[in-house]
């Protein structure tokens, strides 16, 4: 055997040898503990399917049939490409669309404004498109792939509970959340400050409506001096991505601010001086509130500016006369709703050979 500098030119040093010897006998320990732990998957593969089975049979719930539900869910989810640009229908005749990117100010819309229509008509109309809404509300709730978010923003006594309470008269409560965001609790506080809302936002096949809404924090906010100028200002954009969020997830957007003039608000406000069955709606600090008109208006201008997008813009509706404005609304949701086009799902097989037994 002839040597290369004290190496065997044939072979490995003993030294190599050992060590190779040594690897190939970890290489079988290896192979056996993965032939192992595949054995030990398959036996936790078959304690899943298990447990599945245990589940369907009426046994109680447990992570794998929570896993299994998961599964079924997203089975169901729509897809996020079809809603990156949602499908939005024109608003209502003598409504004010915001265009997005484009400085807006409430002066150029006129309160009064009814977009030509006649008030008896009107009345009538509005009945035909709450008909319309509850019939597309029925095939949404149906179909549990998409969602409509309405929200209603106005100064105090713009009319955003007697125009939800008009426009979704006999609409099926089992399909429909309405939202009243008052001053925030304690536990919101503690959160950042769209968790509430998020919190409530409409799950799939639900039409939710916010009385008041996320706008609240770059309002009321602002007009009080409750958090720092850097604070609210950054908002904007921090609602923009909220909202797109949700379009991204399935829910359309329409966003309604009702417009009232000054002296309709005083009008109101006397009237439920005047009534006593409306005193309970009567709170003195509106009059306080009141004195902030000028700053609420800047307010409201800006973020009706900065937060029409094309995917969620706003509208301004006309709302001195009230029947217009129901009217109006009213038109936009059964209009959207039918631009989202919801369906039925497709009937189960084998009904058609079904009978029912006496």
């Amino acid at each position: 055997m002839s040597k290369t500098n004290g190496k065997d030119a044939d072979g490995p040093e003993p030294g190599k040898i050992r060590e190779t010897a040594s690897q190939g006998d970890a290489g079988h320990r290896t192979k056996g503990k993965q032939a192992e732990k595949k054995a030990k998957g398959g036996a936790r593969g078959g304690a899943k399917q298990e447990a599945r089975t245990r589940r369907a049979d009426g046994h109680p719930p447990s992570s794998a049939a929570w896993a299994r539900a998961a599964d079924a869910g997203m089975g169901t989810a729509p897809s996020l490409s079809p809603h990156r640009h949602p499908r939005l229908a024109r608003a209502a005749p003598g409504i004010v669309t915001v265009e997005p990117g484009i400085r807006f100010a409430l002066a150029s819309v006129d309160a009064d404004a009814t977009g030509g229509l006649d008030k008896a008509e009107a009345k009538a109309a509005l009945a035909d498109e709450r008909e319309r809404i509850k019939a597309l509300q029925e095939k949404l709730y149906a179909e549990h792939a998409r969602s409509l978010l309405v929200v209603f923003q106005a100064i105090d006594t713009g009319g955003k509970d007697g125009t939800i309470r008009s426009v979704l008269e006999g609409v099926n409560p089992q399909g429909c959340r309405v939202w009243s965001f008052k001053v925030p609790s304690a536990e919101e506080l503690d959160q950042d400050f769209l968790w509430r809302y998020h919190a409530r936002a409409p799950g799939r096949g639900l039409i939710g409506v916010f009385n008041r809404s996320h706008y609240e924090d770059v309002l009321v906010v602002r007009v009080k001096g409750l958090v720092p100028e850097e604070t609210w200002r950054e908002r904007y954009g921090l609602i923009n991505d909220f909202e797109r969020l949700l379009t991204l997830s399935g829910t359309t957007i329409l966003k309604f601010f009702l417009h009232i003039s000054k002296d309709e608000q005083k009008e109101r406000l006397e009237a439920r001086l005047e009534d006593p069955d409306k005193h309970w709606k009567f709170d003195p600090a509106d009059l306080t509130e009141r004195k902030s008109w000028d700053a609420y208006r800047t307010a409201f201008d800006d973020a009706l500016s900065r937060c029409s997008t094309p995917y969620a813009p706003w509208h301004v509706v006309p709302a001195n006369r009230k029947w217009a404005r129901n009217l109006m609304v009213a038109r936009t949701i059964a209009d959207t709703l039918e631009a989202m086009d919801p369906r039925f799902p497709p009937a189960r097989e084998g009904l058609a050979g079904l009978k029912v037994p006496d």
